[in-house]
């Protein structure tokens, strides 16, 4: 007692966490602090029978944390993203973008969702990116671009249902834009000289569209007032029960296709190039983020106080 215990500056991993909170937990539940004299066979007895309690909770907080951290190792093998070109160009990409960069991609997608003729102005650019690379991608002789071709991912047709609500007549839709036309340039350059090259668009495309597109699906049809359904096709995967473990399948047939590592490193500044021309398309529409953002406040706000739009407005 009295003595002041210092700990260095550990890091703990998460079975230390545990640990340390099961020692901790030991020692408040007994009551034992370094004092044992004047203490009656009574007494005792009772902090014996604390002890055993408390050892008991230690003993089984340290085997979940054993549990918890083979847990975390096995994941961590299993997935294949910590590994192989899934994990170069998930750390290759994640690092060269900019705070601006992400910025001027949140800000230019939330612009698009201020209003319906913003949003159909990015739909008809998407139209016209996607069609250049399912185009590519029916014509390819490379088989790592092949295997990675999903029926189930590809987003023509439902581009085409989206047009078709926001247009009508699908001749009324707007000739793609000059940063549409520099992106479907690209598209179409490397699918002519480096067809390898298609699978950065692949993962840049279909990937962030799955990882997000529930979710922008969600606030698009909050911002635009949209009933469910409409107008957003583009981002329901019928074919895609499980998104997660579909992705991490996506990832695994990604490790598994051959590259050299000078291969590897342009798929990744590809996908960092496709990343740019997305914020191209971004930059062309009309519309304020700020009135998006409201919009999708006031829908989330009426949804949680179970308020119609009838009894708001």
């Amino acid at each position: 007692l009295g003595k002041k215990v210092t700990m260095g500056p550990l890091v703990l991993n998460l079975k230390n966490q545990f640990c340390l909170v099961a020692l901790i937990f030991s020692a408040a539940s007994s009551g034992n602090y370094g004092v044992h004299a004047f203490i009656t066979p009574q007494r005792r007895s009772a902090q014996q029978m604390r002890n055993t309690r408390s050892n008991a909770a230690f003993t089984k907080v340290l085997n979940a944390a054993n549990q918890a951290e083979e847990q975390a190792v096995l994941q961590s093998v299993a997935s294949p993203r910590s590994i192989g070109l899934a994990l170069q160009l998930d750390d290759g990409t994640r690092k060269s973008h900019s705070m601006a960069e992400n910025t001027a991609f949140v800000t230019g997608f939330f612009k698009g969702m201020s209003n319906r003729s913003s949003f159909a102005s990015l739909v008809t650019s998407l139209y016209y990116v996607y069609s250049a690379m399912e185009e590519a991608f029916d014509v390819t002789t490379d088989d790592r671009v092949k295997a990675l071709d999903k029926p189930e991912l590809r987003r023509v047709q439902a581009l085409r249902q989206d047009m078709k609500f926001y247009y009508g007549n699908e001749n009324e839709v707007a000739a793609p834009t000059a940063a549409t036309m520099a992106y479907v340039n690209r598209v179409k350059e490397v699918a002519r000289d480096e067809p390898y090259l298609l699978v950065a668009h692949q993962y840049t495309r279909y990937l962030g569209d799955l990882f997000g597109g529930q979710m922008m699906g969600g606030m698009a049809m909050r911002s635009l007032d949209l009933e469910p359904g409409q107008g957003i096709k583009f981002y329901e995967f019928d074919g895609i029960s499980n998104t997660k473990m579909y992705i991490e399948d996506w990832y695994r047939d990604l490790n598994a296709l051959e590259f050299t590592e000078e291969q590897k490193q342009a798929i990744v500044d590809e996908a960092n190039l496709v990343f740019t021309l997305n914020i191209g398309i971004f930059e062309e529409l009309d519309g304020s983020p700020f009135k998006a953002m409201f919009a999708i406040f006031i829908s989330t706000l009426k949804s949680k106080l179970g308020l119609s739009p009838a009894l708001v407005e």
